[in-house]
């Protein structure tokens, strides 16, 4: 079915990995501390972008003066606390194991690297990857094409040549910028 790509990228949040409900459960962890409180479905909409975005669109809805970074830092401590007990591949990790070693593959996501790095080489999954781009390797992030064009540059692939896999519209948006073929795993 993607004969026609010369490589693979795929998100890893919500993609790849299971981590949606424990990046939940930090969040609400963090800013049950502050006395701040978030929306779901509002959080969804944000997903894939990095942690400081969401940090500060959440004091922006709280009406707060935290420094967003340091937010996003707490969360993400609470993250990898949790989430190297919690996390499991979803069943997308078949179609990674079977184009492995026929295509090159590239993991784009959100979170940051020692998060990213941390999380697939802990479930055994990183050798698959020949690139991971994360949100600290790039200065504009989904939706912008970026994080998808670096995978595409250390792959070796023209990106036209590419198809994301993605759960969030921002990802999306962000392969249909880079000039890929997307698929949207909420639909499988």
């Amino acid at each position: 079915m993607y004969d026609r790509y010369d490589g693979l990228i795929f998100d890893m949040d919500g993609t790849i990995l299971d981590t949606e409900p424990t990046h939940r459960k930090a969040w609400h962890q963090v800013l049950t501390k502050y006395g701040m409180r978030f929306d779901e479905q509002a959080m969804v909409a944000l997903n894939g972008s990095p942690t400081w975005r969401i940090a500060q669109t959440v004091i922006e809805l709280n009406n707060a003066t935290l420094d967003p970074h340091q937010l996003a830092a707490e969360k993400t401590a609470a993250v990898r606390a949790m989430l190297l007990d919690d996390v499991r591949p979803l069943p997308l990790i078949e179609v990674v194991k079977t184009w492995y070693g026929r295509r090159p593959m590239a993991v784009g996501t959100g979170s940051e690297s020692a998060l990213a790095d941390a999380l697939l080489s802990q479930l055994g999954i990183r050798h698959y990857f020949d690139a991971v781009v994360a949100a600290d390797h790039v200065t504009h992030h989904k939706p912008a094409p970026d994080t998808f064009l670096r995978c595409a540059e250390l792959m070796g692939v023209a990106p036209e040549k590419c198809v994301v896999f993605e759960d969030a519209d921002f990802g999306l948006q962000a392969a249909r910028l880079a000039g890929m073929d997307a698929v949207d795993v909420r639909l499988l």
